[in-house]
């Protein structure tokens, strides 16, 4: 493993603007010795024993501090499912440091779909800015955009409240992108957020999902995309730390087709933890591609701030 000081962006690269670093993508969840009693897990979702101690509030705190990063989006961890009081608890608690991304209950579908836009609104008065839509949690044969559906209820409230939508396709873009399409069509003012560079990995697949799928995505001016977990876009060994083959094979293209104030930087802590150069180096490498001054600004802050409004020191 190479040492932090022999990489690119190793040092503190943001320091020629005033801009806020915001880690736009990540997860917090309670310490199984400490914080399992108050805040429980579902059977069954427990966090992965390597990362059940790391992952707390305070130890993301110690984190950003270290890495110079001024704020963060909590996006709710699937391990609570839809119980949003650990991430509201944060929030609560540091109010100038985080800002909540929830995760919409897609078993509300077969319900009245106004009562998912009411638990929307709910957490909106908790700190929540913005939606997470798991397309796996949906029931089988169910599209997000759904007519009559919970999902698209909220995903069109989302435009009213100025609140954006982060879509999770895990498995692959492709799978999901004519459901994706219906999203835009049928509420072109809500923002849709692609997480982690859309998962289009460094293969044939990716390669042919990238071109035929997630820049032609580009044309709506609502789609933006977050330059996170580039660990899991460049895959197990094939394009390790600092990741110059998803820098020239993904992140160049991105930048030329969407423009700065598309794309935001996120981390997916604390899974970074166990990739080289962890937590720091996720935030130095993403610096160290981005030779514009203003453009650098826009994605490591500026693109979430606009999004989902200032972070108050």
């Amino acid at each position: 493993m190479s040492s932090s000081s022999s990489l690119p962006g190793s040092g503190s690269l943001l320091s020629t603007t005033n801009t806020k670093v915001i880690d736009s993508h990540l997860h917090v969840w309670g310490s199984m010795l400490k914080d399992s009693q108050q805040f429980p897990y579902p059977d069954g979702k427990e966090p992965p024993e390597s990362l059940q101690e790391v992952a707390s509030t305070e130890k993301l705190l110690e984190q950003m501090a270290a890495a110079k990063v001024d704020g963060a989006l909590i996006v709710q961890p699937i391990n609570y499912l839809y119980d949003h009081s650990y991430v509201a608890n944060a929030i609560r608690s540091h109010p100038t440091k985080f800002k909540g991304m929830l995760l919409h209950d897609p078993t509300m579908t077969t319900k009245v779909p106004q009562e998912a836009v009411d638990r929307l609104e709910e957490l909106a008065l908790q700190g929540f800015v913005g939606v997470r839509f798991n397309p796996y949690l949906w029931p089988d044969g169910i599209q997000m955009s759904e007519p009559n559906g919970s999902g698209l209820a909220v995903y069109k409230r989302c435009a009213e409240l100025h609140m954006p939508v982060g879509v999770m396709c895990f498995k692959g873009l492709e799978l999901h992108y004519e459901d994706i399409l219906a999203l835009i069509s049928s509420s072109p003012d809500t923002v849709l957020i692609l997480d982690h560079l859309a998962f289009t990995g460094l293969d044939d697949r990716g390669d042919q999902t990238f071109q035929q799928c997630l820049l032609p995505l580009a044309k709506f001016p609502n789609v933006v995309i977050k330059i996170s977990a580039l660990f899991r876009v460049a895959g197990p060994g094939s394009d390790p730390y600092p990741y110059e083959g998803v820098r020239k094979r993904r992140f160049d293209p991105l930048l030329k087709a969407f423009g700065a104030d598309r794309l935001m930087f996120g981390t997916d802590f604390p899974f970074v933890l166990e990739q080289e150069n962890a937590y720091k180096g996720a935030v130095n490498i993403v610096q160290s591609w981005i030779s514009s001054d203003k453009d650098k600004a826009m994605i490591m802050g500026g693109t979430a701030e606009r999004l989902f409004g200032p972070w108050d020191s």
